[in-house]
């Protein structure tokens, strides 16, 4: 048995969809194969073959090593390697062995920016092909399975926030190179928009140039793009993405982050997915997203004749507003995003839901006998891990309906309304998480303590280093 089979993802879908990649490859004037796997982080990592390599790796893998999954944001490896046991106390993770990337075919696109260039997804799994626990991929599979076990299937669209500059300078100098962490400077770069004419077409005809190139690329990878709007801040951008079911969403969205930095990089750009960037008068960047759920007929079980949302969604709702305190730690990964959660600003601050309301946490839309009723979760930061964020709304709604949960009353005064405050930094958000008896119960113990060590040497690091807040504050006063 190849490793595809032992790892039971070798199925009759997985061979017809390897054949087409086979066939495709032969056919056309590839002369490279990406294989990419989303980290902890939801950063593609990977391997590059020949294109005539593609074949077997989609059977056997393609080997890398276990550190890459034991990596903070600043790429320093966080959990031991060379005692007995390595990080987790088995000889899987002793020495920097290898884990193994498994090819998903039905992932397959040629690069549009690079056309000599195929890419595919991975999964991740042990080299015998067990499942590896520390891949988000499979967290997020897992959580999709559970729900449908309920009879449900998660529909989400995409809403993303993010910044686009024009690239100055690069810090490429000799001294300039970046140390695990200790990342090198970041690029110098310039507005390629004034802000706060939020939608103005002549905003948007200034940034014409880059953003069509960025549509012609993002649509030869066949994501779902519906629209591309001028944002409220300078240089800011929102791309939207039609609704998808399953893994399809979270698979775009790896894409899409990935692919616009491409592509604008070598484009003279800089695009950044950071929430709030340090540069003046910068907006935050928000990730919304809508989601809905699809009964075992296909259809819409958010959608009520009488009401703007049916009982299972607001029961799922509700639970995604119980727990949105410990969701926090997936869905607003970075120190960084917790600098978005301000009243009067857009964005929410604590976790309440209101009917067409923007500065709720969870916005209702849709009328009594819309099929298209839904749900937009405001919380979420451009640069949460898609698979954890998406898995995270699973598990909590999913808690709401178990438990026929109230969601209380709609807030009209968003920022007044009683309600828990979201965290104010993600020390908050994983002392919510640490304590969540339904996230421990469906991510396990073991990935739960594991995010949490990952997360906490980030925050060890930033506390660890003098701020220029700090330096004003303090340097002349005292």
């Amino acid at each position: 048995m190849h490793l595809a089979e032992k790892a039971g993802l070798w199925d009759d879908d997985r061979k017809t969809a390897a054949r087409e990649v086979e066939r495709r490859i032969q056919a056309g004037e590839l002369t490279v194969v990406r294989f990419s796997f989303a980290d902890q982080h939801g950063l593609l990592r990977g391997k590059t073959l020949a294109a005539g390599e593609a074949a077997g790796a989609m059977k056997n893998g393609i080997g890398f090593t276990t550190t890459m999954l034991l990596k903070d944001t600043s790429h320093r490896t966080v959990f031991p390697v060379w005692g007995a046991g390595g990080a987790f106390g088995s000889h899987e993770w002793e020495g920097a062995a290898d884990c193994m990337m498994l090819p998903d075919p039905s992932t397959f696109r040629v690069l549009p920016w690079a056309p000599h260039t195929g890419w595919m997804l991975c999964d991740i799994v042990f080299s015998d092909g067990r499942p590896m626990p520390l891949s988000t991929r499979q967290v997020y599979r897992r959580s999709l399975t559970t729900l449908k076990e309920a009879g449900y299937e998660f529909f989400a669209g995409l809403e993303v926030e993010f910044h686009l500059f024009k690239a100055e300078k690069a810090h490429l100098g000799l001294g300039n190179a970046a140390q695990p962490g200790r990342p090198g400077p970041t690029p110098e770069v310039s507005l390629v928009n004034q802000g706060y004419q939020y939608l103005t077409e002549s905003r948007y005809d200034e940034l014409d140039p880059i953003l069509e190139i960025l549509r012609t690329n993002i649509a030869g990878l066949a994501l779902p793009l519906r629209s591309l709007e001028i944002e409220f801040g300078p240089s800011q951008v929102e791309f939207t993405f039609r609704a998808e079911t399953g893994l399809h969403p979270a698979d775009a969205m790896v894409l899409f982050r990935s692919a616009t930095k491409q592509v604008a990089q070598r484009n003279g750009y800089h695009a950044t997915f950071m929430c709030r960037p340090r540069l003046p008068n910068i907006m935050s960047s928000g990730w919304h997203l809508h989601q809905s759920l699809r009964d075992r007929t296909g259809a819409n079980a958010f959608a009520d004749p009488e009401e703007p949302l049916s009982p299972v969604g607001m029961q799922w709702m509700a639970g995604l507003l119980e727990h949105a305190r410990a969701a926090a730690a997936f869905s607003t990964p970075t120190l960084n995003g917790y600098k978005r959660y301000r009243p009067f600003s857009l964005a929410p601050d604590r976790a309440i839901w209101g009917r067409d309301n923007r500065g709720v946490m969870v916005r209702v839309l849709g009328t009594p006998g819309d099929p298209a009723s839904h749900l937009e979760n405001r919380v979420g930061e451009p640069a949460a891990n898609p698979y954890l964020y998406m898995a995270s709304q699973v598990v909590s709604g999913l808690d709401g309906l178990k438990r026929q949960a109230d969601p209380g009353l709609s807030a009209d005064a968003p920022y007044e309304a009683k309600a828990p405050l979201l965290p104010k930094s993600l020390d908050e958000a994983l002392v919510a998480l640490g304590e969540d008896k339904t996230f421990r119960a469906a991510f396990g113990d073991f990935f739960v303590d594991y995010y949490i060590k990952l997360k906490q040497a980030e925050i060890d690091r930033f506390h660890a280093e003098v701020s220029e807040w700090e330096q004003r504050e303090y340097f002349s006063t005292f």
